[in-house]
């Protein structure tokens, strides 16, 4: 998550995550976690911190405590306000632009596989497997399982690479936004559909 632009200081340290997860022998991203969060949130979860800290562990089949847990409850009430803040000022929680591309372009797809992880949770513990995904979100949510396998094209210049990495980003933040604001406007029927899985 980042303060108003993506230049600016972060407010959740990803590294200072990272340490924690080390802590708690867990081998996790960042990236997956916040993912995750988000897409609890896309997929209607409960808004309280300690219901996001629960699904979490949940659909990720982890046990965060501690520090951790109190810096991902802090990072659930950030991320739900940044979704709906009007600016669009949210930011999925990566690497340093400083970081090589090739693992800030894991963390981008461990942030989608935590997203997908999120979501589907959201929609079994609502009753909604198997309902029909609103607006635009299943395409979405297959362009995301499809970045979550990405990986740095060798034969592309370093120019190259960058620019499309900086595009998933951008496109990750306002399909994140797209996939929220259709389940507010129009949360999913339990009918037949898009399955989630």
């Amino acid at each position: 998550m980042h303060d108003n632009a993506p230049e600016n200081v972060a407010v959740f340290d990803f590294d200072e995550v990272a340490d924690h997860l080390l802590e708690q022998g867990l081998e996790n991203s960042p990236s997956e976690l916040h993912g995750c969060l988000c897409g609890l949130l896309a997929g209607s979860a409960a808004v309280e911190p300690e219901a996001g800290l629960a699904a979490l562990n949940r659909a990720l089949g982890v046990d965060v405590h501690g520090e951790l847990a109190e810096l991902l409850m802090r990072l659930y009430a950030v991320t739900a306000a940044a979704l709906e803040d009007d600016e669009f000022d949210f930011y999925p929680l990566l690497p340093d632009d400083a970081v090589e591309l090739a693992p800030r372009t894991a963390a981008l797809g461990a942030w989608c596989r935590g997203f997908l992880a999120g979501y589907a949770d959201a929609g079994a513990s609502a009753g909604q497997r198997g309902s029909t995904l609103p607006g635009s979100s299943g395409e979405v949510l297959k362009d995301f399982a499809a970045i979550a396998a990405a990986a740095v094209d060798e034969d592309a210049s370093e120019e190259e690479s960058e620019n499309s990495y900086a595009e998933l980003v951008e496109y990750l933040r306002f399909a994140a936004l797209n996939v929220y604001m259709d389940n507010m406007e129009s949360p999913r029927p339990p009918s037949g559909g898009h399955p989630i899985h």
